[in-house]
């Protein structure tokens, strides 16, 4: 496998990465442990869970402590998501002045209904002017720190905005932008569409970076979607959840190395086991134990464990429970094909829930009644 020749070191601002990877924001995953495990494997851009800007600007307790970084995170990847400019402007202008991340994404691609029905996440593109209004006051606020939006191609087939959303952003002066290349309405189900990705890259200026989001569950993948699209980098979300060494996958893919030889078993434990000690530190050892159980069924998806030891480490309450646990899998077994593929929420398409009247004009910048969300979460 050899990386394609239009394949270039990703720029967000002043910060480089020669592996044009970066670790898409998933609410209750990025947390710092989690990031710093992904780091370990490989270079790119790793981004903390989504933070509202309101929670941002009331110090909310939930949003202080997920905004942790590690002392050597570099660059910090902070994402925000907020519907109301004046919130968006507060927030960012908070975190240059406190010093609290090194690069700012914005959030404009959650198709899930909490965010929707109040006009936010992938709804938001649709008002045009408020979406604008927003990113400049992002923008604005940032000073020497790059801001960068994710979006989707619109909230159903009916109603693409990412070409006009793409353009007023580049307009407002973002660094870089990125499309997950399916509507709100499919939610995660179906097959991005890839073409639009290309339409986007298109349609802007060069020198802007056009990041490409969905169905990358593999090197290979990313290589075809860089190759196929022209976007000068791709965006990894639900591809790396219980393959955290993708992100070494990808790093070699993109350098024309060869690929490292898929994990064993054994090795797939002690990155299980590594991973739960870093959610234990960031998190605290019990809450960090509990937190590890959701990725337990990413780990082994495909490996013959037997239903007993499956069932026990989805309870797992301690890190000596776990190591009891760990040591009954045969270290031996070869990665499976079945483990290959799509994991994680994928559901299937419905309708998009917004406020009352949104559709009716999409010129309107007013921000929706009790649209702000009042606290930290996506």
């Amino acid at each position: 496998m050899s990386a394609p020749t239009r394949t270039r070191p990703l720029r967000i601002g002043p910060y480089v990465s020669d592996t044009p990877v970066v670790l898409a924001p998933m609410a209750g995953i990025t947390n710092a442990g989690f990031r710093r495990l992904c780091r370990e494997q490989g270079a790119g851009f790793y981004v903390c869970e989504m933070i509202t800007s309101r929670g941002m600007v009331e110090r909310n307790p939930l949003t202080l402590r997920m905004i942790a970084m590690d002392a050597d995170e570099r660059p910090r990847s902070m994402q925000l998501y907020g519907v109301d400019p004046v919130a968006m402007g507060q927030a960012v202008r908070i975190v240059r002045e406190r010093d609290l991340a090194d690069h700012i994404d914005m959030n404009f691609g959650c198709p899930v209904p909490k965010v929707t029905r109040k006009g936010g996440g992938a709804a938001l593109p649709y008002k045009r002017r408020l979406f604008e209004a927003i990113v400049r006051a992002a923008v604005d606020n940032a000073g020497p720190l790059p801001v960068t939006v994710k979006m989707r191609i619109g909230i159903d087939d009916e109603r693409h905005t990412f070409l006009d959303a793409g353009r007023r952003a580049v307009d407002a002066g973002v660094a870089a932008v990125a499309l997950h290349a399916r509507t709100a309405a499919q939610r995660y189900s179906g097959q991005a569409d890839w073409s639009a990705i290309t339409r986007l890259r298109d349609a802007l200026p060069a020198e802007v970076p056009v990041l490409g989001n969905g169905d990358i569950f593999c090197a290979a993948d990313a290589l075809t979607m860089v190759e196929r699209t022209a976007c000068d980098g791709v965006v990894v979300g639900r591809g790396c959840l219980g393959r955290p060494w993708l992100f070494g996958d990808l790093e070699a893919a993109f350098a024309g190395r060869p690929l490292p030889a898929p994990p064993a078993l054994g090795q797939v434990a002690a990155t299980m086991r590594r991973h739960a000690v870093l959610l234990q530190e960031h998190m605290g050892e019990d809450k960090g134990i509990r937190d590890m159980r959701k990725h337990i069924a990413w780990y082994l998806k495909g490996f013959p464990v037997g239903p007993e030891v499956r069932r026990r480490l989805g309870l797992v309450s301690g890190i000596d429970e776990l190591d009891e646990l760990l040591a009954q899998l045969d270290n031996d077994q070869e990665f499976p094909a079945e483990a290959d593929g799509p994991r994680g929420r994928q559901g299937s398409p419905g309708r998009v829930v917004l406020p009352e009247r949104w559709l009716d004009d999409p010129d309107d910048p007013s921000v929706p009644l009790g649209a702000e969300l009042e606290h930290s979460g996506g």
